[in-house]
């Protein structure tokens, strides 16, 4: 009935003359990473109660450990049902999923043998609740990522626990923090021959070294399970993409890969008191600068301790899968758009930098400029609607290189309700003038 409901509500790098694609290598690491630009993110644990944040509230002495942890006893996953959220996934357009695994206060969500503090083995749910979410995700073709927290709070090894105090120093305890290794590798350990991830999505390295984490041990235990087990940028330098969180770029990250992660509220987990939802518009066109700088959007939601999605969170999924559906040619499988200074906007390109994608904010109307276009138009279109627009080249001198500035005009009635996308087919791989005019 619900999977009803929900099917039912809803770089390039680029120099004067010459383009040059980021992602040619079709075989390579990250190849579907980059071409998949949308996941979804899920944290859920027994945080999902909707009373506290989730591990921080302990950590920061917002409620005690002891309180925190009872929540356990409300986790009872008595309507969780993974093949609808696959199917909430599958509708927004997401190539990809990552879910806590375990957070900060060390609950797993899976059967694990390494200690006893589990959905499994501690809450009324009484299963594991990790494995059939990976298995549907399987049986709808989409990549499987892992968030898993390096820090365990909880664990009576583990050297932190508030935020303000600690167990003991390593320096002084060595044994005890070789005993908390030998727990958190063996965790890492089932999650990757039980469930061979697509991605292993880390947190929590920066209370520690890389040397303390062994990191070079973990990625090497990530590689030898799977070559192609690609892996977030919080290990400590072991990483294959930049992770920035919350805060978007304003220019594009260090590494080639990169994602947001993002939260459709305030909260990353369930929490009843964040109604502060972003709208499909804010999403959407943030969404739309990130893939013009050649990242992907993990967007997050927080289900609830019962198993069931908030509705802001559904609604909000699926208006950005008709987006998405509408404007996939303009997304999926393109590479990064213009920089910054030829178009007031975000921009992709097609993979053979053939054809340029322009995303208007908001409900954008009149004339819009394209500036140092090299190339011939061969055609224009609003993406979605098929209606054909008009040019206009204006500036260029017929002794000069430089070329002239390209109006288009964005007539009334074409507008997408949210961003609408204008398809510019080019003569032939985008080439850009990036000079001071004049003679040069």
């Amino acid at each position: 009935m619900r999977k009803l409901i929900l099917l039912t509500l809803m770089s390039c790098f680029l120099v004067q003359g010459k383009a040059s694609n980021l992602y040619n290598d079709e075989d390579s690491l990250m190849q579907w990473f980059s071409d998949a630009k949308l996941g979804v993110f899920i944290h859920w644990g027994i945080y999902s109660t909707g009373k506290t944040s989730e591990s921080w509230a302990f950590h920061n002495k917002q409620i005690s450990h002891q309180g925190y942890m009872a929540q356990i006893n409300e986790f009872t996953a008595q309507k969780y049902n993974p093949e609808q959220w696959v199917d909430l996934i599958k509708i927004s357009g997401a190539r990809y999923a990552v879910i806590t695994s375990k957070h900060h206060d060390g609950v797993a969500l899976w059967n694990t043998k390494m200690n006893k503090l589990s959905i499994p083995k501690a809450s009324p749910a009484k299963r594991d609740v990790l494995s059939p979410f990976v298995n549907e995700l399987h049986k709808a073709d989409l990549k499987v990522g892992l968030y898993y927290s390096l820090i365990d709070w909880s664990y009576p090894d583990y050297p932190g626990f508030l935020n303000d105090s600690s167990r003991y120093k390593i320096q002084d305890n060595p044994k005890r923090w070789n005993s908390f290794n030998k727990f958190c590798h063996g965790q890492i350990s089932e999650l990757l021959t039980q469930y061979n991830p697509d991605l292993m999505w880390f947190d929590g390295d920066w209370e520690h070294s890389a040397e303390e984490w062994q990191a070079d041990k973990i990625q090497q235990m990530i590689k030898k399970n799977n070559p192609k087990t690609i892996i977030n940028g919080r290990l400590k330098g072991f990483g294959d993409y930049d992770t920035p969180e919350q805060n978007i770029p304003v220019s594009r990250p260090n590494l080639k890969n990169w994602e947001l992660c993002m939260t459709t509220n305030e909260s990353w987990g369930y929490y009843i008191g964040d109604k502060n939802y972003k709208t499909p518009y804010e999403i959407i066109s943030i969404f739309a600068e990130c893939i013009s700088m050649g990242g992907n959007l993990l967007l997050d939601i927080g289900p609830r301790a019962d198993g069931t999605i908030p509705e802001e969170q559904v609604f909000l999924l699926f208006e950005m899968g008709q987006w998405n559906k509408k404007h996939e040619e303009a997304i999926f499988g393109t590479i990064s758009g213009l920089p910054l200074g030829h178009f007031y906007g975000p921009t992709t390109l097609s993979k053979d930098s053939c054809i340029l994608y322009l995303f208007l904010q908001g409900n954008q109307r009149g004339n819009i400029i394209i500036k140092g276009l090299n190339n011939i138009i061969s055609k224009i279109e609003v993406l979605g609607n098929g209606q054909q627009l008009e040019h206009k080249v204006v500036g260029k001198i017929s002794w000069s290189h430089v070329p002239g500035l390209v109006y288009i005009d964005i007539p009334e009635g074409v507008q997408d309700k949210y961003m609408t996308v204008i398809k510019v087919v080019l003569d032939k791989p985008v080439s850009l003038y990036n000079g001071k005019g004049g003679f040069d």
